[in-house]
């Protein structure tokens, strides 16, 4: 299976603002492949971009939530 972002101009999944990040967040919801990409992120610390439709910002919230429920 292939991520919707395939193809598409890697800039947009790399904006300067998060509340920039709106076109890359609606590729990412009709994703097959979403929820992968979001635990690679996660597990990876990727730093920048959006990955699994969230947000450096959001990654580390649910980061910091999963580490509190654990």
């Amino acid at each position: 299976m292939l991520g919707a972002c395939r193809g598409l101009e890697a800039s947009i999944f790399y904006p300067d603002e998060d509340d920039e990040a709106q076109d890359a967040k609606s590729v990412c919801a009709e994703c097959d492949v979403r929820t992968a990409c979001l635990e690679y992120a996660l597990a990876h610390r990727e730093k920048v971009g959006v990955w699994g439709g969230a947000t450096e910002r959001e990654r580390r919230r649910l980061v910091r939530q999963r580490r509190r429920s654990a």
